[in-house]
C-alpha cells in the first residue's frame, strides 16, 4: 500500500556514507523526493589542533597548523605566519612574500582541479574526474620541484620562506601553467556545454545575491552569486598589493556558476603566476631577526583560501608559545547555504549542492552545538537561530 503523499520521512546521511569523502552527519526531511527540512552536525574530524597549539612554541605551531588540511596546508601556514609576524613586528622581505604568493596560487590551482574531479564524480561524470585528477599531477610535480614535497610543502618559516625560486623551478612552473591553462579552457567548455552535466548544475541550488549576503558565504561560492568579496583584494597580504588578483564574478548563483567561478579563477591564477615569476623581486628570503618570545597582544589574520576567507585569531601573553590560536575556515561559513539551498530540491540533488561549496570537514577541526532554552530534542546546529542571531554578529565583525 502506498504511503500518503503528505507523509514525511527523515533520511540520514553520514557520518559514513559513499557520498561523503569525510565524515559529517546530515538529516534531510523529505516528502516523496522533495527535501522540506535539513540539519547538519559537524565535528567528527576533530583533532584538537587548536588546543595542541597552546602546548607548542611559535615555530612548532607553524608545522602543526599546516596539518589542518592537506589540500590547503600552505594557506593555513601563511595565515598563521602573517599573524605571528604582525605580533612580532617583523617585516618579511619582498622576495619571500612573492614566493609565498606563487605557492598560494599554485595551491589554489591544485585545490580547484581536485575539487572539479570530486564534483564530476558525484555527478556521475567519471571521465571528467579521471582527466582532472591526471592533470592535477602537473601542479603537484611543480610543487615537489620547488619544495621537495607534493602535499605539505612546508614553504613558510616565521619571517620568510625556506627555499628560493630557482631557474629549474621557474621553467617547470611556466611549462606546467601553459599546459594547465589549455586544459582549463577545455574543462570550462565541458562544464558549460555538456548536456548531461548541465542537467545536474544549471538552475540547481540557486542562491541570489541577497541570500548570499544574508548567509555570509565566502569564496567562489559567494562570487558565483555576484558578491564582490575577495580578501586578496579587500585586505591584501603577502605580495598581493604589488601583484593583485582579478576578482571573478558571476551572477547566476546556481551550481553551474559555482563551477565556472572556480575555473575562471584558475585562468586568473595562471596569469598571476606568470606575472610573479617574471617580476620576482630581488632580496633575502627571511627577516634578519625573528624573536623567540613575542610581546603580549592579539591579532586577526585574514587570507583567501581556495574555498574562501580563512580567519585566524592569535593571542600572545608574552611567552614562547601562543596562548590561543582560533581558526575559522570557509567551510563553516558556507555550510549554512547547503542547509537552506537543498530545501525544495530533490534528494538526488543534495550531493551536488553539498559539493558545490567544496566542503572540507577536516578543516573545521571543531564542533559547535547551538541549543535553544527548553529544547529537549537535542538537535544540534539550529540554523534558523544562527541565521536570525548570527548574521548581525557576522556583519559587525566584518565591519
Amino acid at each position: 500500500m502506498n504511503a500518503p503523499a503528505t507523509e514525511r520521512f527523515v533520511v540520514p546521511i553520514g557520518p559514513q556514507h559513499p557520498a561523503l569523502k569525510e565524515p559529517g552527519h546530515f538529516e534531510f526531511t523529505v516528502e516523496g523526493e522533495t527535501v522540506v527540512d535539513a540539519t547538519v552536525r559537524l565535528g567528527y574530524a576533530h583533532r584538537g589542533i587548536e588546543k595542541g597549539a597552546e602546548g607548542r612554541n611559535w615555530t612548532q605551531t607553524l608545522y602543526l597548523i599546516e596539518r589542518i588540511c592537506g589540500i590547503c596546508s600552505h594557506i593555513h601556514s601563511t595565515a598563521y605566519a602573517v599573524g605571528v609576524e604582525q605580533l612580532a613586528e617583523v617585516e618579511v622581505p619582498a622576495r619571500a612574500q612573492a614566493i609565498r604568493e606563487i605557492i598560494c596560487e599554485l595551491e589554489r590551482v591544485h585545490s580547484h582541479l581536485l575539487w572539479l574531479g570530486v564534483a564530476a564524480h558525484d555527478a556521475g561524470f567519471d571521465t571528467l574526474f579521471m582527466y582532472t585528477w591526471r592533470d592535477r599531477e602537473t601542479v603537484m610535480d611543480i610543487l615537489e620541484t620547488m619544495s621537495g614535497n607534493r602535499v605539505h610543502y612546508s614553504a613558510n618559516v616565521l619571517g620568510g620562506v625556506k627555499f628560493d625560486l630557482t631557474d629549474e623551478s621557474a621553467v617547470a612552473i611556466l611549462k606546467g601553467v601553459e599546459f594547465l591553462e589549455e586544459r582549463t579552457h577545455h574543462y570550462r567548455k565541458v562544464v558549460s556545454e555538456d548536456a548531461f552535466f548541465l542537467q545536474r548544475t544549471r538552475g540547481v541550488g540557486t542562491m541570489t545575491h541577497a541570500e548570499a549576503l544574508a548567509l555570509g558565504v565566502v569564496g567562489p561560492t559567494a562570487r558565483a552569486s555576484g558578491v564582490a568579496r575577495d580578501v586578496r583584494l579587500d585586505a591584501p597580504y603577502v605580495a598581493y598589493a604589488d601583484f593583485p588578483a582579478r576578482i571573478q564574478l558571476l551572477t547566476a548563483g546556481d551550481l553551474e556558476a559555482r563551477f565556472l567561478a572556480r575555473l575562471d579563477e584558475l585562468l586568473d591564477s595562471f596569469r598571476l603566476i606568470r606575472v610573479l615569476v617574471a617580476g620576482l623581486p630581488a632580496g633575502e628570503l627571511t627577516a634578519k631577526r625573528m624573536p623567540r618570545k613575542l610581546k603580549p597582544g592579539e591579532v586577526i589574520s585574514r587570507v583567501e583560501a581556495p574555498r574562501g576567507e580563512l580567519f585566524y585569531y592569535i593571542r600572545s601573553t608574552g611567552g614562547e608559545q601562543p596562548d590561543r590560536v582560533k581558526v575559522r575556515t570557509p567551510t563553516l561559513c558556507n555550510m549554512g547555504s547547503v542547509i537552506t539551498q537543498t530545501i525544495g530540491h530533490n534528494l538526488a540533488d543534495v550531493p551536488m549542492i553539498l559539493v558545490g561549496i567544496d566542503p572540507c570537514f577536516s578543516c573545521n577541526d571543531r564542533a559547535v552545538t547551538v541549543r535553544r532554552a527548553g529544547d529537549d530534542n537535542g538537535r544540534a546546529w539550529a540554523w534558523a537561530d544562527l541565521r536570525r542571531y548570527g548574521i548581525d554578529y557576522y556583519r559587525r565583525i566584518r565591519n
